[in-house]
């Protein structure tokens, strides 16, 4: 075993194994994996080894698609088999609202390239001749899906790295992980490594690799089981293999097994396991048989597969695996440990542990990814969480594996958890809550006597007439909103200056103004879009995506210099937005400063005091219209609020939420982070273009910058309204133009006070022209749109401006 490596890669599951193999494949050949016992010990060997390229996120699906056409390619380089079985797989849909859901899935995939196709119930029964299809209103196909050999895949993956110049050390266990100046000191049974880099890819084991570094990583083992039938005469005499066949309205996949079938259960009265840690031990054994708990799901799958009734079991197989709280991997650098990277969670390791070798492998060497990694990104959690958070959050993912997943649905596990002062407040006036980063934020206010939860829906829901009255306070009078979702930074020393123009693209403003900012990546892509207030030469608050914090605060500190510190301050700082009209009487009203148009300009910064409350007042509005962010302690929060509010009442002062910003920001073409912004794009594309200083030093991504800028962007961002019935675009609806699918949704809703339906989305640079007809697919429907470029409120700014 080798003393000193470049990486040293922790647990030898199929993860484990696909993150050494992409190293060695992007040219890192100094790498060695440990592993404590036998390749695929942990979740691996028992893993029923289906795979599908299905996910509501594209990039999840793009990585899934990824995955599984390289298993051929595995094949090819070592010469072992990865037992390939690409039968297809349909997505029973038995309710309108799934068979919403399947269409909306379709659509994602037209500008995908993905060869998927809905079928009605007569095609279902030639192809799949076993189901029931009674009940059943259609079915997305999928003609990648499949299963494999978990173990010849795995030992493929290990091969291939081998190969490469990996090494692999199996039976020693990882006994310390150690900060070292070289990167990491792995103290193991056999003797101790230095590594520069260190990847837990532990598995069912993450928790305590994790703990080793003083780590917390929110994931959990659940049980899992599924059954594989003896013989059955109906698929021993089939000329093709038995497509895979998901039922989620019965909470099962099933698929064939030799001369029979498999089926496995996500059930609603599932376990967690191992709930105080994995023990090492534990390893190739399986966890007693509880078919007591998934006897409705076996009762339904007879109904739906009456075949199954007259098989018999030949085997059981109950075994745990791990999820993250939101069902998605975690994978990346860590927030505050330089070096340590995760490839955790991978509950689907045989969809998607290729696609996370090679994210995690071109992360670690090329210092980015070629597409968002947000979706699998270790810090969309940030230090708040759990273990107490997780558990339930994980029990709720797993049951909801196969539920229909709304665009606008909030689940309820583990919440309330983070709530500001003003949440008591808010819930007496009838707030309907969402959550953002764990924090709880206002979604909208129903009226009295209206039902306190917004339906979850593909199409406009009971909260629509809600939005639409909060919406149209704001620009007819004047609105309050908190603002406590904001990511927020400090930044202050002699250098901040120097440090935030070398960090940001954009202009840095000078004291007692802000300026509005992307942060790139090297090649150029949005990592940021912030707002940058100038308190002083020396001072400075940054103000981005709630949700992004931890993304962000990891790349502050991965390029930090001395004369310069950073402080995350995101939940140290909370306040209100007021936007309307009359935004400018109410703070008038509760201040004795000057805030007249001459005195408090568009982008002006300054400290106030408002009612007992010292603030921190911005002039911008995400709203569009006039309006301030005013921002205090936590403390002074409710004393500024009873300010506010009794100075408003007069005004018709009314509280509006999420929903209602979100509609009102579509009518000005306001882009959104991780819908119209994130490090997919760049800002040529999304027109943030508008926003670099080129005629400043040099800044990080300034030389991609300016070479789009050179060629110009192949696709722009730009607004259309659509002709909708009862359903608004939410996102990657596919945009056609003369016919063919050339662009993508990137976000939309129903802008109430316009009364039109709006979406934004990409289209090549050459059709984004005024009054171009185009066609977006709503719940598979093709709806004509057309682009509009002026926007539909204050089109010259006057107003936001004056």
């Amino acid at each position: 075993m080798k003393s000193h490596v470049k990486v040293c890669v922790i647990g030898g599951g199929v993860v484990g194994c696909s993150v050494l193999y992409h190293l060695t494949k992007l040219g890192w050949s100094d790498v060695m994996l440990i592993e404590r016992s036998e390749l695929t010990s942990g979740s691996t060997w028992h893993a029923a080894g289906g795979f599908h390229t299905l996910n509501g996120d594209t990039n999840m699906a793009a990585l899934q698609g990824y995955t599984i056409g390289l298993y051929k390619e595995l094949e090819e380089i070592t010469g072992l088999s990865c037992g390939l079985h690409h039968v297809g797989g349909l997505t029973l849909a038995d309710t309108p609202e799934r068979f919403d859901m399947l269409k909306a899935e379709r659509a994602k995939h037209r500008y995908m390239g993905l060869d998927t196709e809905i079928l009605g119930p007569d095609e279902i029964k030639a192809m799949a001749e076993l189901v029931n299809v009674e009940g059943i209103l259609g079915a997305l196909y999928d003609p990648l899906d499949g299963h494999l050999d978990p173990s010849g895949t795995t030992h493929a993956y290990a091969k291939a790295a081998r190969m490469g110049g990996a090494e692999i050390v199996l039976h020693n266990r990882v006994l310390e992980t150690n900060p070292h100046p070289e990167g990491w000191e792995v103290v193991t049974e056999k003797g101790t490594v230095i590594a520069e880099h260190l990847v837990n890819a532990g598995g069912l084991w993450a928790r305590e690799v994790a703990a080793m570094a003083g780590l917390y990583l929110p994931l959990h083992p659940m049980e899992h089981q599924y059954l594989v039938t003896e013989e059955i005469p109906e698929i021993a005499g089939r000329d093709t293999e038995f497509p895979h066949v998901i039922d989620p309205g019965g909470e099962s996949y099933l698929r064939q097994e030799g001369k029979g079938l498999c089926i496995g259960f996500y059930e609603q009265p599932c376990e967690p396991w191992a709930v105080d840690g994995t023990s090492w031990e534990f390893g190739h054994e399986l966890l007693p048989d509880k078919l007591d708990k998934v006897e409705d799901s076996i009762e339904f799958a007879y109904r739906r597969f009456p075949v199954l009734e007259r098989a018999g079991v030949k085997t059981v197989i109950n075994g745990p695996f791990t999820f993250a709280p939101d069902g998605n991997p975690l994978v990346g650098p860590v927030p505050g440990l330089r070096n340590y990277w995760a490839a955790v969670a991978v509950m689907a390791g045989f969809s998607q542990g290729g696609g996370v070798g090679l994210t995690l492998a071109q992360w670690m060497i090329e210092g980015e990814t070629p597409q968002n990694p947000q979706a699998l990104d270790v810090a969309r959690f940030g230090r708040w969480i759990t273990a107490g958070y997780t558990r339930p959050k994980v029990v709720e993912n797993y049951q909801n594996r196969f539920s229909v997943t709304y665009p606008n649905q909030e689940l309820p596990a583990a919440r309330p958890f983070r709530t500001t002062p003003m949440y008591p407040v808010f819930d007496e006036m009838g707030a309907v809550w969402g959550h953002q980063f764990g924090l709880e934020v206002v979604n909208y206010f129903a009226p009295e006597g209206e039902a306190r939860y917004e339906t979850p829906s593909f199409r406009r829901s009971n909260a629509f007439e809600a939005v639409g009255r909060e919406a149209r306070a704001v620009r007819d009078g004047v609105g309050i909103a908190e603002i406590h979702s904001f990511g927020k930074f400090r930044v202050t020393g002699p250098r901040a200056r120097a440090w935030l123009d070398r960090i940001m693209a954009g202009r840095i403003p000078v004291p007692g103004r802000l300026a509005l900012s992307p942060m790139l990546s090297p090649r150029g892509k949005l990592l940021g879009d912030f707002t940058v207030s100038c308190l002083s030469d020396t001072e400075f608050r940054l103000t981005a995506s709630y949700a992004a914090q931890e993304v962000h605060r990891r790349w502050f500190e991965a390029h930090l210099e001395n004369g310069v510190r950073v402080e995350n301050v995101s939940d140290r700082i909370t306040g209100f937005q007021i936007a309307g009209p009359r935004a400018r009487d109410l703070l008038a009203a509760c201040t004795r400063q000057d805030v007249s148009a001459e005195a408090f300009r568009f982008l002006d910064v300054k400290r106030f005091c408002i009612g007992m409350a010292d603030c921190l007042v911005q002039r911008v509005s995400y709203t569009g219209d006039l309006g301030y962010e005013i921002y205090t302690d936590p403390m002074a929060q409710r004393a500024l609020w009873a300010t506010l509010w009794a100075a408003g009442q007069p005004m018709g002062l009314t509280p509006f939420g999420g929903r209602a910003l979100m509609s009102l920001r579509l009518e000005k073409f306001f882009g959104a982070w991780l819908r119209e912004y994130s490090p997919d794009y760049t800002p040529a594309e999304t027109g943030l273009e508008r926003f670099i200083a080129f005629g400043k030093g040099d800044f990080i991504g300034r030389a991609a910058a300016e070479a789009e800028r050179a060629k110009g962007p192949r696709r722009k961002l730009c607004a259309m309204v659509v002709e909708a019935e009862d359903a608004d675009v939410t996102a990657y609806e596919p945009i056609r133009i003369d016919g063919h699918v050339q662009g993508y949704c990137t976000s939309g809703g129903y802008a109430h006070w316009a009364g039109q339906s709006v979406a934004l989305g990409l289209v090549p640079a050459g059709a984004a022209w005024d009054g171009h007809a185009v066609e977006i697919e709503l719940m598979g429907a093709r709806r004509p749109a057309r682009i509009v470029t002026t926007p539909l409120f204050d089109a010259d700014g006057a107003r936001m401006r004056g």
